[in-house]
């Protein structure tokens, strides 16, 4: 009788229980090299990071190469395969994203450019500085305005849209018959290099045409930069025009599966940065607005975090992507200090998601002491795209941290006391040889009170013996090193979702 009514404990709560959601803190350029001034530590070791040392204790921790070992990508690339999206299959260019994320749209047909405002020597050709100013939020809307709508001489049937993104971003959408993205850009890709000529990829008539297209549309840009009161003034006060638009990654509007039909999951981003925001557009995961988060240094961080923690708890989402973009400017800007900073602060805002979702979960589960409803439980993964280490001031092919583990555990550093009590040593306990050798058979197909072991698997996971988030405590994780493509196969099977994709969504075939 007792026996039965276990197993009516057990069924009821293992019918009752839901998958976890699962918040993705993404840390763009977390990743970073051991520093001698820094007693060959990496900033991540240097910073105070109690948080996300919280999560590592607390869970699942493994070195990831976001792509393939040995390849420093872009962030968008990055994200592409970290979301499950193989980008040697769909990746287009990463000028859509930028566009889509800055707001304009896409049909099929139009090509769309990742772009700077830059300065550059009209003597000489020279770009002299690929970004005119990171503080460009006060100018940049006011030079895209002026651009938008731009007539070009000898291609009036094509239309040019410019749309403000950030800091130095901008947007730019090219749209009209016979235009292809198989051509080359501007942007020398370093500074004190000679502006380049676009050129076609292949031999197709349109991407002969599109090169010429969009060499008259950069040239006519910088006739009107050049001249414009804005910089005008910045030449009077001594600072650097932003004289040219640098457009690179030409690319069209791919055509992918949504998010929710290759994974089953509704999902959003929280990301100010204009190309992670496309991104997530064109996998149709909805873009939310965080009050005060801007992309740059002075974001609102707490913001963020606190939207991005709505979306799961009252807002309908199954998985949240946090984009942080700050740790990956330092890098880019050569500010070693200041990357240890930010990841304090990015430690921070994973302290008030922990909280956040903590609280969350403990409300829930005084509902369900009175009205019987199952709890809804929370998981935090934190990873990055890659690595871009300060000394060398650009991405690198260095793997980055990763770890992911229940909130509940994270939260309590370690574990609920159920947990807890599970790892210690009963009196007595039998040997493996007296077990193997009991009469009555052992049902080791469930866990008492949690259901079979799928279903209770994600709630009994402690984790693994590393107890700090950085590159050398990672490596000792039990995931080991693997790509960013496995990351949502283990997500999906920690949250206690399928591991595969649903039927009929095929990605990296």
């Amino acid at each position: 009788m007792e026996q039965q009514q276990r197993d009516e404990q057990q069924h009821s709560s293992s019918s009752s229980s839901v998958p976890d959601k699962l918040i993705l803190v993404l840390i763009d350029g977390v990743g970073d090299v051991t520093i001698p001034a820094f007693g060959d530590r990496t900033p991540l070791q240097v910073a105070h990071t109690p948080n996300l040392d919280c999560v590592a204790a607390a869970g699942l921790n493994g070195l990831v190469d976001a792509v393939e070992p040995g390849l420093a990508c872009g962030s968008d690339t990055s994200h592409m395969n970290l979301l499950g999206y193989d980008p040697r299959k769909y990746y287009r260019g990463r000028g859509a994203f930028e566009s889509m994320g800055a707001g304009l749209a896409m049909a099929p047909g139009d090509i769309a450019f990742k772009s700077n405002f830059a300065t550059l020597n009209t003597a000489t050709g020279i770009v002299e500085k690929r970004r005119a100013d990171r503080q460009f939020e006060h100018l940049g809307p006011t030079l895209c305005d002026a651009l938008d709508g731009l007539v070009l001489p000898s291609f009036p049937q094509h239309a040019v849209s410019v749309k403000y993104a950030t800091e130095h971003r901008c947007g730019v959408v090219v749209r009209g018959a016979g235009l292809s993205d198989a051509i080359s850009g501007t942007d020398p890709l370093k500074d004190n290099l000679p502006l380049l000529t676009v050129a076609p990829l292949d031999d197709s008539p349109e991407a002969q045409h599109t090169a010429a297209v969009v060499n008259e549309l950069s040239e006519e840009m910088h006739k009107l930069l050049q001249t414009h009161p804005i910089n005008d003034q910045r030449r009077a006060e001594g600072k650097a025009p932003a004289n040219v638009v640098l457009l690179r990654g030409c690319g069209s509007r791919i055509n992918v599966p949504s998010f929710q039909q290759l994974h089953g999951m509704r999902a959003c981003l929280v990301a100010p940065t204009k190309i992670i925001a496309g991104l997530g557009m064109s996998f149709d995961i909805q873009p939310l607005a965080a009050p005060g988060a801007t992309g740059s240094y002075d974001s609102d961080f707490a913001s963020k975090a606190t939207v991005a923690c709505g979306a799961l708890v009252s807002g309908g989402f199954d998985f949240t992507l946090l984009h942080v973009k700050a740790v990956d400017d330092t890098g880019h800007d050569r500010m070693l200090a200041m990357k240890v900073k930010f990841l304090e602060v990015v430690d921070c805002m994973v302290g008030h998601i922990l909280m956040r979702l903590h609280d969350a979960e403990q409300q829930q589960q005084q509902q369900q002491q009175q009205q019987q409803q199952p709890v809804q439980r929370y998981v935090i993964c934190v990873t990055g795209d890659h690595s871009t280490p300060v000394v060398f001031g650009d991405h690198s092919h260095e793997p980055v941290p990763f770890a992911m583990a229940q909130v509940q555990h994270a939260a309590g550093r370690g574990g609920s006391e159920r947990h807890q009590r599970q790892q210690q040593p009963a009196a007595g306990a039998p040997q493996p040889d007296t077990l193997l050798a009991a009469a009555e058979p052992v049902d080791v197909s469930s866990v008492d009170g949690l259901g079979s072991w799928p279903e209770a698997w994600p709630q009994l996971v402690l984790g693994d013996a590393v107890t700090a988030f950085d590159e050398l405590s990672a490596a000792k994780g039990s995931l080991g090193r693997f790509t960013g493509a496995g990351i949502m196969p283990l997500v999906k099977q920690f949250t206690g979702r399928t591991a595969g994709p649903l039927p009929g969504a095929a990605v990296n075939a």
